[in-house]
C-alpha cells in the first residue's frame, strides 16, 4: 500500500518561515500547489522579492544543512507544502539541487537586472515572470495579474509610489490596463522587448 503523502496548507498573507536560525522542528518544503514568496525586509519595513517558488519547487534548504534563514517565506496564494524528512532520499536530494541551481541562475538575472537596468524596465520583466506563476489567469482573451502594487514593488526592488507612476507610464504606452488589484498585459510582445532592454540601472 503507498504510504499517504504528508501535506500542510496556509492561507495567501500567513508567514510559513521567518528568518533565523532554524528551530528542531522546522522542515524544508515542496510546493505542491500556489505560490510562495520569499522576500528580505528592511528595517524601514521595504520589502524586496528574492524569490518566487511555483509547484514543484522547493525551500527552506537551509535547515537540512544547519545554516542560517536570511528570509521570510509568505504565502502568496493559499498553498499546499510538502514537508521534507530531516534526511531526504537521495531522488529528492537530486531534484532540490536541480532547482536550487536554476534557483541560482534566476537570482544572477535578477541582479543584474537591478544593475543594468530602469525600473521601467525591470518591471516589465516582474510582470511577464509573474505571468507564468498562479497570480495569474487567462481572462478576456489575455493574461490578467492579480497584484498590487505594494507586491509589484518589492518584486522590482522599488517602493509603491514609484512602481505606481511606471504603472501608469506603461498604461499610456498601451502595454498594460491597470486597475484595482489587476493587471491586464495588453501588449506581452512589446513588454518581452522592454524586459530585455539595457540602460543604466536605477
Amino acid at each position: 500500500m503507498t504510504q499517504a503523502r504528508e501535506t500542510v496548507s496556509f492561507k495567501p498573507g500567513e508567514v510559513i518561515l521567518y528568518p533565523g536560525v532554524p528551530g528542531p522542528r522546522e522542515r524544508a518544503f515542496r510546493v505542491l500547489k500556489g505560490l510562495v514568496r520569499l522576500e528580505a525586509v528592511d528595517e524601514e519595513g521595504n520589502a524586496l522579492t528574492l524569490r518566487l517558488v511555483r509547484p514543484g519547487g522547493f525551500f527552506g534548504e537551509e535547515v537540512l544543512f544547519g545554516q542560517e534563514r536570511g528570509y521570510f517565506a509568505e504565502a502568496v496564494t493559499e498553498v499546499v507544502l510538502e514537508p521534507l524528512p530531516k534526511e531526504p532520499p537521495p531522488e529528492v536530494l537530486r531534484e532540490l539541487t536541480q532547482h536550487l541551481s536554476q534557483a541560482l541562475s534566476e537570482s544572477y538575472r535578477r541582479i543584474e537586472r537591478l544593475a543594468t537596468q530602469r525600473l521601467k524596465n525591470r518591471m516589465a520583466a516582474a510582470l511577464l515572470e509573474l505571468a507564468e506563476t498562479p497570480l495569474a489567469q487567462e481572462e478576456g482573451g489575455g493574461i490578467v495579474l492579480h497584484a498590487t502594487h505594494d507586491e509589484l514593488a518589492a518584486a522590482v526592488g522599488s517602493v509603491r509610489e514609484t512602481v505606481t507612476k511606471v504603472i501608469g507610464e506603461l498604461s499610456r504606452e498601451g502595454y498594460i490596463r491597470s486597475g484595482y488589484g489587476k493587471i491586464f498585459l495588453k501588449d506581452v510582445r512589446g513588454l518581452k522587448e522592454l524586459a530585455q532592454a539595457r540602460g543604466d540601472g536605477r
